[in-house]
């Protein structure tokens, strides 16, 4: 089917991904948008959006991709985004004991030394001294730290950055449905033949149709369309907080995004909240889902409505070894911090892929109706600025021109077992 500007349009979820695909489609001329969200205000407390800061970073062991982290940075600057981007420099460091991770500290170091163009300030930093000529707030000991600041990068606030984008929207006719009731929607709609997806229905018993629907869902994505768990997991990693002082987050501002490969990373402190962001870097963790239809890790626990799932996976926790390997990096850096107690513990969940690849693309047999929007692999708020033009040039196409972001056809992958078999910090993703 043809799509144009009348086409009526379900996107379902209202986290960046949803809300990057109405804002470019919105900019295009579609002006039959609707977005669909359980949450009474977004950003919901289920999205991955719903953030202090995420990084922006251009930094890839693949070309594609760091030609597009370089994009959305400029996009980051422009216009509606701009308010939210802070290019404060990336500062990426390796401990004494990071050997593991070597493999990644070069791949930014190598991209920093071929790409001078777009980072001309590039700075190789050995040593704790070099480190503190352009981090003077790093107190610690640094013992055995070597480091790249990269200038170009940076971070944004997230869901700053999903409050102001969806409040544009609605003020430019984008149409938003929110509520556990009204907004959750409860099961895709299909024609008589179930090839088609016709529209939604919604746990108040309504059905909307529409011609196209996207679906946004993130780690969320297989409660409607189940054949994503054939190669999309849901996967957390640990964020956590320390609350600081006004003149202490005053101390901080400025500060570039800290991150340690083998350890975590850190943001300058939300001078609104005075809260310092800080997660625990890794493969991160998925949860098991036995005696249910779907994949086992197809989705975060909070999904399955099981209560007997391990609720330590599902919020207010993080484990002791990331909490650990947290304090170790305060106590190197920031160590007036590092017996701070953290606040706001939680897991932070994101959809997964087994090779790190997008899925933006029609699911088969459904003569065009359904898009999926998936794998984002804890990349989604850097992409957030430009994600939406892929999804229309996939409706203005047709078809998906990147064989890497298609949807992926054969048998089921237990995809635990590729990723948790191993060290993960020896390889580059």
């Amino acid at each position: 089917m043809a799509y144009d500007t009348s086409t009526r349009i379900a996107i379902i979820g209202g986290g960046c991904w949803g809300l990057s695909t109405a804002y470019h489609l919105e900019r295009a001329g579609y002006f039959d948008i609707t977005v669909f969200d359980q949450s009474s205000e977004l950003p919901s407390s289920q999205s991955a959006a719903n953030d202090l800061d995420k990084i922006s970073r251009a930094q890839y062991a693949d070309e594609f991709y760091t030609d597009l982290g370089l994009e959305a940075i400029a996009e980051w600057k422009k216009g509606d985004w701009a308010p939210y981007f802070h290019q404060t420099g990336h500062l990426i460091l390796l401990s004494g004991s990071g050997t593991n991770a070597q493999g990644m500290f070069e791949c930014a170091a190598s991209y920093a030394r071929a790409n001078p163009s777009p980072i001309p300030h590039a700075v190789e930093l050995n040593g704790p001294e070099e480190i503190r000529q352009y981090c003077w707030q790093l107190t610690g000991n640094l013992t055995d730290f070597r480091g790249y600041l990269n200038r170009s990068e940076g971070y944004t606030r997230s869901a700053d950055a999903v409050k102001g984008i969806s409040a544009k929207l609605a003020k430019r006719g984008v149409r938003f449905v929110l509520g556990p009731s009204k907004g959750r929607v409860q099961n895709l709609v299909y024609a008589g033949d179930g090839q088609r997806c016709t529209g939604v229905r919604t746990h108040d018993g309504t059905t909307h149709s529409f011609e196209l629907v996207v679906c946004a869902l993130g780690a969320y994505g297989a409660t409607l369309v189940p054949k994503l768990g054939q190669f999309c997991m849901a996967r957390c990693w640990p964020v956590a907080h320390v609350q600081l002082t006004a003149e202490e987050c005053a101390v901080l501002q400025g500060l570039p995004v800290v991150g340690a490969i083998d350890l975590g990373i850190f943001f300058e402190p939300d001078p609104e909240t005075r809260l310092l962001r800080i997660t625990a870097l890794g493969a991160g963790y998925c949860s098991d889902l036995p005696g249910t239809k779907l994949a086992r890790t197809a989705l975060p626990p909070l999904a399955s409505g099981d209560a007997g799932q391990d609720k330590a996976l599902s919020g207010y926790y993080i484990p002791a070894a990331d909490e650990a390997r947290m304090r170790r990096l305060l106590d190197q850096t920031l160590p007036w911090l590092a017996g701070r107690p953290f606040v706001r513990k939680q897991m932070c969940w994101s959809s997964d892929t087994v090779d790190s690849e997008l899925c933006i693309d029609f699911v088969p047999n459904t003569d065009r109706s359904l898009v999926v929007l998936s794998g984002n692999s804890g990349h989604e708020l850097k992409m957030m600025s430009i994600l939406g033009k892929w999804v229309r040039e996939l409706l203005e196409s047709g078809r998906q021109k990147h064989a890497r972001w298609a949807w992926r056809n054969g048998k089921p992958v237990h995809l635990n077992k590729l990723y948790l078999n191993g060290d993960w910090s020896g390889g580059v993703s």
